[in-house]
Formats: C-alpha cells, structure tokens, sequence
C-alpha cells in the first residue's frame, strides 16, 4: 500500500502551515467582508436619525432620537432584562412546543397521505389566525396571572413554518435511499426516523430559524392584550401610554435583542446538528 504524497508538501515542509495561514486569512477577510457593509450601513443609519431629530425635522415625542432611546435603554437596563427574561421565557416555551408539535405532525402527513393532504389547509389556517385576535380570547380562557396564553400564541405561531418546512424536506428522498430500505425491509417509521428525517434536517431547521424570530414577536405582542404583566409588551404598552416614547423604544430596542438572541441560539444549533453543511 502506498501513501500519497503532497508534492508541495514534500519540496516545501511549511507549505502546509502556509496553507492553513491562508485559509484562516480568507475566513477572516469573507467575515469582515460580511459584517463591515451592515455596520457602516447601521451606524450611517443611527447618525441621520440622530441629525434629524436634532434638526427639528422629527418632534421628539415622535420620533427620539438614538441619544434619548440608549440614555434609557441604560437607565432602565435592570427592568428590561426582568421583563426580557418573562418575555424570553414564553417564547422558548412556545416556541419548544410549537416545534414538536410541528416535526411530529409533519412526520404522520409524511407517512400517512390522507392525512397529509388534509392537514396542509388545516396549518395554513392556523397560520391565518392573527395575534391580535388570538390573544385576548387566549387571556380571557385563564387567569390573569398565568402565562399560559402567551405560550400557546407562540406555539400556534411557530407551528406552521416547521410543520411546512419540515414536511417538504420529508417528501424529497433520493430513490437510491428508498430502494435501499426497501431491500432491507424496512418499516415506515423506521423509513422516518433513518432517512427521512436526517435528510430534512435542514429543511426543520429553515423553518426554526423562521420560527425563532417570530416566536419573540408573538411573545410580545400577545402581552398588550392583559394578562400577566410582567413582559416587554407590557412595558411598552404602558410606557407610550404614559407618553414616555424614549422608554417605550428603549423596550422595544430590548425585543430586538431577544429576538437577535433567538435566531443567532438557532443558527447554532443548527451549526451543531449539521456539520456536514459546515465542512462543504
């Protein structure tokens, strides 16, 4: 048996440290090359924000400035990661609950096609709820000390794009697969669980990546309907009544750093589970 050999490697014993210098080189550069264009655009975004406002162009009450909103932002940073975490809490609950049920659901209209084409306008009907509907009925059924609402809301919400994303990626099964379970007398579950499943895996995780953001905005958006006061949309709710603005954008400043937080959580995990998408 014989090895390979490089012939760069073997004229030039540092050929391989230089290659490896250059790859991490390139890594950074397409980093920084993907992160500089939203930072400036961000940062030129904020200052002609903050030079209208300061102009006169834009009544304060209106529109703050971004000076006013972070002033407030740190003034009230130990409420907004109270109600941050409330709010956070609700939506991974939710949005935990919404994935299962979703994976789960999709799984069975995979394997049963009656039940697969029954169940596509029931999601899709689901998915026409709105939230501002939803949530005031949701609030009326339980106490108003129970966050019980909220989380279904998310749940309800998160539901649809993994069930649909999860679902297409268990419809596409390469034949070669098929015909190799089926010579080894495979069951339909089984089926599921070893090749169908793993291969949608990045179509399960489009639909949390999706479903990661819009679960933060349920949450929110379900607490300015009563209940259980203890989240960001109340916060922001009760701040704008009170014609405080700066302190309303500076929890709604705080949302969005949930839901940053959520979707870059999903991003990862899908980093972890699919490797493979990494390494190609």
């Amino acid at each position: 048996m014989t090895a390979t050999v490089d012939p760069i490697a073997a004229t030039d014993p540092t050929a391989p440290i230089t290659l490896g210098r250059r790859r991490r080189r390139r890594g950074l550069s397409g980093l920084v090359r993907g992160l500089l264009p939203p930072l400036v655009v961000g940062v030129g975004g904020l200052a002609l924000w903050e030079l209208i406002v300061k102009a006169g162009r834009v009544a304060p009450f209106i529109l703050p400035a971004p000076s006013a909103i972070w002033e407030q932002f740190w003034l009230s940073r130990e409420v907004i990661w109270k109600t941050g975490l409330a709010s956070g809490t609700n939506a991974l609950v939710g949005l935990v609950a919404g994935a299962v049920l979703g994976i789960l659901a999709a799984m069975a209209a995979s394997r049963f096609r009656l039940l697969g084409e029954a169940s596509i306008p029931v999601a899709a009907a689901l998915n026409a709820l709105p939230i501002i509907a939803l949530a005031p009925i949701l609030n009326n059924m339980f106490e108003s000390t129970s966050s019980i609402p909220r989380r279904v809301v998310v749940a309800i919400v998160v539901f649809f794009p993994v069930f649909v994303n999860t679902l297409r990626g268990l419809r596409q099964v390469d034949p070669t697969h098929r015909e190799l379970m089926d010579s080894y007398a495979a069951g339909g579950w089984t089926f599921t669980r070893l090749v169908r499943l793993p291969g949608a895996l990045p179509f399960v995780f489009t639909g949390l990546r999706q479903a990661s953001s819009l679960a933060v905005i349920a949450a929110v958006v379900a607490e300015y309907f009563g209940g259980l006061q203890d989240g960001l949309g109340s916060r922001i709710t009760s701040a704008a009544a009170n014609t405080a603005y700066p302190r309303a954008w500076a929890f709604v400043v705080g949302a969005c750093v949930l839901g940053l937080v959520f979707y870059a959580a999903a991003l990862a995990l899908e980093r972890i589970a699919t490797p493979w998408r990494r390494s190609g």
